[in-house]
């Protein structure tokens, strides 16, 4: 704003002679004019200057006015005065009345205090605007006006404007309809307040109702996201506003620490965590809390997987599949993902990760008497790379959070990296059905390099003391499919994988997958190496042989088969050793939708057609369902659980039962899943509010060392 321009003052009258002002030559000089007559009357000596050298020459000239000349020449000089005089009085009195409703200004329109007027007019001194106090109360009424500024746009100190509609006050007749346009400016500053405000939240509401037209997961209420009131925007610098680490830009806040860090270990945010937490939480009373120590193989495990959480798997949320066309290919997160792209995809991702699995999931899972839950996650909860479309780091901050929980009920956790660069079977869970591309093909050295380096990363984070005592396994790699890899290769990469890790400072015991190689087969493999357990996926319906047992039979089995190999499987000399059960279910057919691949059938009815890149000799299409029990269909497998019969309920029971009993003969075991959408025989909390899985894991009727009924009445093809 420019300097405003120095007024000269004028001096109220005084008594004496009359004086008129006239504009001074130089800044800050004042001429005194006397009239005509008494200048007349003053000797030269007592002038100066040019006034006085001005008298001396015209000093005959002025002795020759008359007396009545003189006489009318003050008149007019007292007439000038009187009008001054008054001018000065009326000037005065307007001005009086304008700074008294100054002084009852009190607030600007946004409600803020007004500046001190005081303190203004101090602010104005210091720059020259008055030159005494005199001077401060008879200046020019065109240099009285204070100049206004504009506050936030609209908003106008001391409600005066020149813009944006606000009518200048110094006219008391326009004081309502100045009244009218402030009033009209808070309730547009209101607007411009309200409407991007209600555009966020509808804006949210909608990325949590209708993340996508296309699908949606398991619906709750979204998240409330109280933890962000009392922060500000303006703490998260402009270098990380709408980052990951911007938790503004978070679906979902609870139970984070949403004040802003920048602080990583192993090249892994620490953003939403606590620098507290407390270790002697015992899940229930037959197992340690966890400050004491877990003895494996001495005590059973058991345990449940959070599946399809943070990896996600088509049949446990069929909900983000079942609404795109087949032609689409949309089969897994890698498709689902490039589908909806890049916000679209972290949109629907994350309100899955925030509803599928919450707290009262861990508070059930302690409710039920499980001690371990088992975590799977990929590797884009780390980092991604050139033309991977997963939604990255997102599942990192809820990793980290399920562990808390999990800590808060005493649950020991598993960690269980479920998919790496290139996949590592080529399944829907590994992120990208089709081919291998790890330790396989053109890439697979290089990801399996990649997989090193993720690794190094985890466990660097996971040595921490915070995850001591409540991380009780660290997982190398969900199901490699050595039948169709270099067994020497995964062998290799273990090997280097596991010593990586232990420099790293992880104590905690190591689980590395079967490969479905056999567990006789893995006798002299790895033995070596302190502190591992192998990790065996025991399933009967995803073997063409076995998924034919009839019902007693499958019993039977479940009993002396899985028992005989846990048995042969932790003997060093007929196996590897140390051996837990990292999934089973109590699932008699394959017939729960998408469990074989999105669009694809079951072996149980013979329509498991696979595709391409898969060869026929993996299609299954004749029905696997018991000989001679009829045609086999899907329909009362799959049918809502208060259908079955009393007696097909009796035989999920049992089987579930021998199952846990054969595998608490190892390490223990981790039944898949905790919850999915509707494949109740898959779920074990669904599972148990039918009244086909125990209350209480430990809590059963069957040990295997009854008979096994023959289930008369129930049929063998449904």
């Amino acid at each position: 704003m420019p300097s405003p321009k120095k007024v000269r003052p004028r001096t109220r009258p005084t008594s004496g002679e009359p004086l008129i002002e006239r504009p001074a030559r130089r800044s800050g000089e004042t001429r005194k004019v006397t009239s005509p007559a008494k200048r007349a009357s003053k000797p030269p000596e007592r002038r100066r200057g040019k006034d006085a050298y001005a008298s001396s020459q015209s000093q005959t000239s002025t002795n020759v006015l008359s007396i009545d000349s003189l006489a009318k020449l003050d008149a007019l000089n007292e007439k000038a005065l009187h009008v001054e005089q008054e001018r000065e009085r009326v000037v005065q009195k307007e001005r009086d009345k304008k700074e008294k409703r100054e002084r009852d200004k009190e607030k600007v329109v946004t409600g803020r205090v007004l500046k001190d007027r005081t303190k203004y007019r101090r602010r104005e001194e210091e720059e020259g605007d008055y030159a005494d106090e005199d001077e401060k109360r008879i200046r020019p009424r065109e240099q009285r006006r204070k100049k206004s500024r504009v506050v936030s746009g609209a908003i106008l100190e001391e409600g005066r404007g020149r813009r944006g509609g606000f009518l200048d006050s110094d006219d008391p007749g326009k004081k309502k309809k100045r009244l009218c346009w402030i009033l009209v400016g808070m309730l547009a500053l209101l607007l411009i307040i309200l409407i991007p405000v209600g555009v966020l939240v509808v804006g949210k509401q909608n990325n949590s109702n209708n993340a996508s037209d296309d699908s949606s997961s398991t619906s709750s209420d979204p998240p409330n996201n109280s933890n962000l009131n009392g922060e500000s925007e303006n703490d998260i610098p402009m270098s990380a506003k709408g980052s990951i680490l911007d938790p503004f830009t978070w679906y979902d806040t609870q139970d984070f620490n949403v004040t802003y860090t920048n602080e990583t270990v192993g090249g892994l945010s620490v953003m939403g965590l606590n620098s507290t937490w407390n270790d002697t939480t015992r899940a229930n009373p037959y197992v340690p809390p966890l400050d004491e120590k877990f003895n494996y193989g001495q005590m059973p495990i058991r345990g449940i997987n959070l599946g399809g959480w943070l990896s996600i798997e088509p049949f446990i949320t069929p909900s983000l599949f079942n609404s795109y066309d087949s032609e689409l290919g949309i089969v897994d997160e890698y498709t689902l993902c490039a589908h909806l792209g890049a916000a679209g995809a972290a949109s629907v991702i994350e309100k899955h990760y925030s509803s599928f699995v919450n707290e009262q999931a861990f508070a059930d899972m302690q409710g039920a008497g499980f001690d371990h839950v088992r975590i799977p996650y990929s590797y884009w909860a780390v980092t991604t790379f050139a033309g991977d479309p997963y939604v990255p780091k997102i599942s990192w901050r809820y990793l980290l959070r399920g562990i808390e929980y999990a800590r808060k009920y005493g649950l020991r956790v598993n960690l269980d990296l479920h998919a790496v660069p290139g996949s590592q079977n080529g399944w829907n869970h590994s992120g990208r059905q089709g081919l291998i591309g790890w330790l396989n093909g053109t890439d697979g050295a290089l990801n399996g390099q990649r997989s090193l380096d993720i690794h190094n990363q985890l466990s660097t984070f996971f040595a921490q003391p915070r995850y001591a005592n409540v991380v009780g396994i660290y997982g190398l790699l969900n199901e490699p499919k050595m039948t169709a890899l270099p067994t020497e290769s995964v062998l290799d990469w273990t090997t280097t994988a596991v010593s990586n890790i232990r420099q790293n400072g992880i104590k905690q015991t190591i689980a590395f997958g079967d490969g479905f190689l056999g567990l006789p087969n893995w006798q002299g493999k790895l033995q070596g190496i302190e502190g591992l357990v192998m990790d065996a996926h025991q399933y009967v319906i995803f073997n063409v042989q076995q998924i034919a047992f009839t019902h007693q039979t499958k019993i039977n089995f479940a009993c002396s088969g899985w028992s005989s190999q846990q048995t042969q499987s932790i003997n060093v000399a007929t196996g590897f050793g140390p051996t837990l059960c990292g999934e089973w279910s109590q699932a008699d057919t394959d017939c729960a939708q998408y469990l074989n691949n999105v669009n694809v059938g079951a072996r149980w009815t013979g329509t498991m057609n696979l595709g391409p890149p898969n060869t026929a000799a993996n299609d299954v299409l004749s029905p696997s369902c018991p000989p001679n029990s009829g045609t086999c269909e899907c329909s009362d497998a799959n049918a809502d659980a208060s259908d079955y019969s009393d007696v097909y309920k009796q035989w999920l029971m049992m089987n579930a039962e021998a199952q846990m009993t054969s595998f608490e003969i190892g390490w223990g075991w981790f039944y898949w899943t905790w919850v999915t959408e509707n494949a109740v025989q898959w779920s074990w909390k669904l599972g148990m509010e039918a009244g086909i899985l125990p209350q209480k894991v430990w809590d059963r009727n069957f040990n295997c060392t009854e008979t096994v009924p023959s289930f008369a009445g129930l049929p063998e093809n449904y």
